[in-house]
């Protein structure tokens, strides 16, 4: 199956002060499209940086980021922000929610940037609730949810444009056994029924068996 995620000899580093911090070395990662891959490794490791590198957050300092036919790594900011709007659906930890939107408000957000009408827009918004088993909430703001029902709309608003790519970052790290699991099976069928390919960082050894693959790093090296 052809890649759709094709890192070669990625290096980054920030600076703090006149002190140069390596993160990431040389780091070179084929993805197949359709994929579900989970990153592990100690805290400090760059899991993270290499995510956000594949979501086009950050450029790496060398190497390249080809996602779907596009080194990502040479667009401009303005480039990037339109690459990320179409491309990339993110999952965070926190869910970032705003609380005073609705759950369908939420999930609207980013459709603002695309060019479909009020009426379009509406219908994405209820088809991903229903994907994620919330279509009767999505008048209902984040206070009224337990925190397993904000992540299933934090997963909408990720899916709701149709990206080419899911990118969790501890998607369970917030949330008790059950609801972890309930999320876990969500992105589960993500990949399976719709084909979503996920790259997903987690601490945790039951969520990352539900990938098919994991990738451990250290020390900014990928073993």
């Amino acid at each position: 199956m052809a890649s759709i995620i094709d890192i070669q000899g990625v290096s980054k580093s920030y600076w703090r002060d006149s002190f140069e911090i390596p993160v990431l070395n040389n780091i070179s990662l084929s993805i197949p499209e359709g994929e579900f891959i989970a990153l592990m490794g100690p805290s400090g490791s760059g899991k993270t940086t290499l995510l956000n590198l594949i979501a086009g957050i950050d450029k790496p300092n060398s190497g390249s980021v080809v996602i779907a036919g596009t080194d990502i790594a040479r667009l401009t900011e303005s480039e990037l922000a339109k690459w990320r709007a179409t491309h990339v659906g993110f999952i965070f930890q926190f869910y970032n929610l705003i609380p005073v939107l609705t759950a369908s408000e939420n999930v609207e957000l980013p459709l603002l940037l695309t060019h479909l009408s009020k009426a379009e827009r509406k219908k994405h918004v209820e088809l991903a609730l229903s994907v994620v088993g919330l279509a009767d909430r999505m008048d209902h703001y984040p206070k009224q949810l337990s925190g397993g029902q904000e992540q299933r709309v934090a997963i909408a608003r990720a899916i709701a444009t149709d990206p080419t790519l899911l990118v969790a970052d501890e998607p369970t790290g917030d949330l008790d056994k059950n609801s972890a699991e309930e999320i876990l099976l969500l992105l589960e069928r993500l990949n399976r029924e719709f084909k979503k390919t996920i790259v997903m960082v987690t601490h945790d050894p039951r969520a990352a068996e539900r990938a098919h693959t994991i990738r451990h790093l250290d020390k900014g090296e990928l073993q």
